[in-house]
């Protein structure tokens, strides 16, 4: 199943620099092992947003969920799944 996922993170205010860059630190070594596992396909950032499109193969709902929630910024975000699969019209295949 691939999805396309849109994640748009709100830190909290109230957070100081250093629990930030900590965050910041443990989201980047989860994202990228889950990019390393094959899983996660695509990873763009949206610009002039903290906010990232991402597409994902996996094998059901709960193994999705399984890598989105094991984000550490996950509980900060507000995210949009669509579930896609090939057009019957479309000329290229899809990329992975």
């Amino acid at each position: 199943m691939v999805y396309v996922i849109e994640m748009d993170v709100r830190i909290p205010e109230t957070w100081s620099g250093e629990k930030i860059a900590d965050y910041i630190t443990r989201e980047k070594e989860t994202s990228q092992k889950w990019q390393k596992s094959g899983k996660w396909i695509y990873l763009w950032r949206v610009a002039g947003k903290y906010s990232n499109i991402s597409v994902l193969e996996v094998e059901s709902p709960d193994e999705l969920h399984k890598i989105i929630s094991s984000l550490p910024l996950f509980p900060y975000m507000t995210i949009k799944v669509t579930s896609i699969t090939k057009h019957p019209n479309a000329v290229k295949e899809l990329l992975i």
